[in-house]
C-alpha cells in the first residue's frame, strides 16, 4: 500500500422502506469493482445504529483509476438504479493518507 494512493469514502442513505433493495444493489457492485484495474480496496459498510446508512471505503492507485471506475458501466447503471431508493447521496469524498 502506498501513501500516494487515493482514498475515497462514498455514502448513501436509503429510504427506510428501501434498505434491502439498496443493499442488494450495492452488494452487486463489489465483485466487478474488485476486478477493475487500480482498485486496491472497495468495502461496503452498513451503519449498525442506522441501517439506512451505507458507506463505501475505497482505495485507488490513482485519480485515473477512480475516474475509470466512476465511468464504468456497472457504476453508471447503479447511479440510475439508486433513484427512488436513496434519501441522500451518493456523497463522494476524496482523501489522502497522512499517517
Amino acid at each position: 500500500m502506498s501513501n500516494t494512493n487515493l482514498r475515497v469514502v462514498a455514502r448513501l442513505c436509503a429510504y427506510p422502506d428501501k434498505i434491502e433493495e439498496l443493499k442488494t444493489l450495492l452488494l452487486g457492485l463489489l465483485e466487478p469493482t474488485h476486478q477493475e484495474a487500480g482498485c486496491v480496496q472497495y468495502d461496503l459498510l452498513q451503519n449498525l445504529d442506522n441501517p439506512t446508512d451505507f458507506t463505501f471505503v475505497e482505495e485507488w492507485e490513482s485519480e485515473a483509476a477512480l475516474a475509470s471506475h466512476l465511468a464504468s458501466a456497472h457504476i453508471q447503471t447503479a447511479l440510475h438504479q439508486v433513484q427512488g431508493l436513496v434519501a441522500s447521496g451518493p456523497n463522494i469524498e476524496r482523501y489522502q493518507l497522512l499517517g
